[in-house]
């Protein structure tokens, strides 16, 4: 009897800390519903009452039937053209026949997609200029201390700033008849790269400077090449620190391409919120704090995909040195 009473009790605790995982969460978001209920119904603007969860809720239905309609829309618009096209064809053989895209109003969905492109491409881009650039500062001490107060100087610099400097330099040298990318999206894209490189890069260099000496001693006496130095003892160990400047790009580039669509009235969930705004319909508030809602729920599972990429990094890490 004494073991199976043993043996019962760590299931017991299991369950009990696994209901808490799940229960205190739930506790506070019922918390926040409540309060922002009750919060809503005392704040009234020029477009009425805030909107409190239930009619937060209802507008998202809106705008999910809406993008439904849409697609629809599209749908419908591409079977005419290809029942044109085969009626022409079935009188004339050798006729030339097209489709058009359609060229509805994006969606809220749509607007969504577009930001989550734009975001991916400043931050690959902005990564792919600061790893490299912060394992060259790490490795010289003295190239650090040379560039180290321009990454300071332009590190605090808005995205407000820096995206009418950039919207000039992009229209100035980015002409083209037939361009491969929008302007607008080279726009946002530049601006997302120069406000969210810095974490990166900074992150990456004290990573480097912070490589244990007895692996650098190692390395000086297998007479490693520069590359082999770098592959096998600098970005194993500065992994976790690349990471963590990783992370904090990321949550930077997705605040500052929500502020530089607004700006720029460039395609995304940024214009999609200011036009809302501009609208100024009685549905407006209610779609905007939709809008809020799924800002901070993709900022969220941004950040969580680059934890579990980071962990998957650093357990691989570890088991290379074993």
């Amino acid at each position: 009897m004494a073991t199976n009473v043993i043996s019962l009790k760590p299931s017991r605790e299991m369950v009990v800390n696994r209901s808490r995982v799940l229960l205190f969460p739930l506790i506070g978001i019922l918390c926040f519903l409540m309060m922002w209920h009750l919060a809503a119904r005392q704040v009234e603007t020029s477009l009425g009452t805030l909107p409190g969860p239930v009619q937060t809720f209802e507008q998202f239905k809106n705008l999910a039937a809406e993008h439904v309609e849409e697609r629809e829309k599209a749908e419908a618009f591409v079977e005419r053209q290809e029942k044109r096209n085969a009626a022409k064809l079935a009188k004339n053989p050798d006729a030339k026949v097209k489709i058009r895209p359609y060229t509805g109003k994006p969606t809220f969905f749509d607007q969504i997609g577009t930001s989550l492109i734009t975001v991916a491409g400043g931050f690959i881009l902005a990564s792919v200029i600061a790893i490299p650039l912060g394992i060259v500062l790490g490795l010289n001490q003295g190239v650090y201390q040379a560039f180290n107060p321009i990454i300071q100087l332009l590190k605090p610099v808005s995205p407000l700033a820096w995206l009418p400097i950039v919207t000039m330099v992009v229209s100035a040298t980015y002409v083209s008849d037939d361009p491969l990318f929008a302007k607008s999206f080279v726009n946002s894209l530049i601006t997302v790269a120069l406000c969210s490189l810095w974490p990166t890069l900074i992150n990456t260099a004290v990573g480097v400077t912070s490589v244990d000496k007895d692996l650098l001693n190692v390395s000086k006496v297998l007479k490693l090449s520069w590359w082999q130095h770098i592959r096998t003892i600098v970005l194993p160990s500065a992994i976790p620190m690349i990471f963590t400047g990783l992370r904090l790009s990321l949550g930077i580039a997705w605040m500052v391409l929500i502020a530089a669509e607004m700006l720029a009235q460039n395609p995304g969930l940024g214009k999609f919120v200011w036009d809302e705004f501009q609208n100024g319909s009685s549905a407006s508030l209610g779609r905007i704090m939709v809008a809020v809602f799924a800002i901070g729920l993709i900022g969220l599972l941004l950040d969580r995909g680059m934890l579990l990429l980071q962990k998957h990094f650093s357990w691989n890490k570890q088991q290379s040195l074993r």
